[in-house]
């Protein structure tokens, strides 16, 4: 029997592992090897909005941050919305990230999580949370384009987790990237590696929440403009 695309999301998910150089002051972290229940509300949504051999457009995120996907194992999902909209309670842990507040905003004016998930994929070109320490026991979120030299290391991985992320069964012609600044950074590895044809750029939730909230709509509406096209 063929297998899902959700179930394929699930053995990305469980094969997960970054063995690669770090630089001093960062460290890499799973989600799926932190917390049981992660992996367990991980595998229940994909299996809710992923159980079908559908063909996806691809929505590429930085790297997960430690409140959200770093928590739920779900890409811009946080406990609070994993629960609200999607059903899936978690009980070791409540989460509130605020991408996750714009994107299931964005999702509801889409036509909701079971259309949205139906057409369109998340994750990100690093898949595993990085934290960097800013001084003694505190640590921070962190992109992995934040120091020259960690890209350097991780960029190999990054590739090679695109291309994994094509194989689940992702449409190429076109993908969405959020953020500029990740945007160049994608551009570089599409140069070397010719993953997609068409990079379409959107402003990253985040961004958006912090600095841009009284035009939210407008970027609700810019993002629904941008996706609806590709609507099944």
């Amino acid at each position: 029997m063929k297998e899902t695309f959700g179930e394929k999301v699930i053995d990305f998910n469980l094969n997960l592992k970054y063995s690669g150089l770090l630089p001093d002051g960062f460290r890499v972290l799973n989600p799926y090897l932190d917390n049981p229940e992660t992996l367990d509300v991980m595998q229940q949504f994909y299996h809710k909005y992923y159980n079908d051999s559908e063909i996806r457009k691809f929505i590429i995120g930085i790297n997960p941050s430690r409140h959200g996907a770093g928590v739920t194992g779900v890409p811009f999902t946080d406990t609070k919305r994993l629960k609200d909209i999607c059903g899936i309670e978690m009980k070791s842990a409540y989460t509130h990230e605020i991408s996750s507040v714009f994107m299931y905003d964005m999702i509801e004016a889409f036509g909701g999580a079971e259309l949205f998930y139906k057409n369109f994929y998340i994750n990100s070109p690093f898949p595993l949370a990085i934290i960097r320490k800013i001084k003694e026991n505190k640590w921070i979120n962190a992109n992995y384009y934040d120091d020259k030299m960690l890209f350097e290391m991780v960029k190999d991985f990054m590739i090679d987790s695109l291309k994994k992320h094509i194989s689940l069964g992702i449409d190429t012609s076109k993908v969405f990237i959020l953020g500029k600044k990740n945007a160049d950074f994608i551009q570089k590895l599409n140069s070397e590696a010719k993953l997609f044809d068409e990079l379409k750029i959107l402003e990253h939730p985040r961004y958006i929440q912090q600095y841009k909230s009284k035009e939210k709509q407008l970027y609700i509406d810019k993002y629904i403009l941008a996706l609806n096209n590709l609507k099944k």
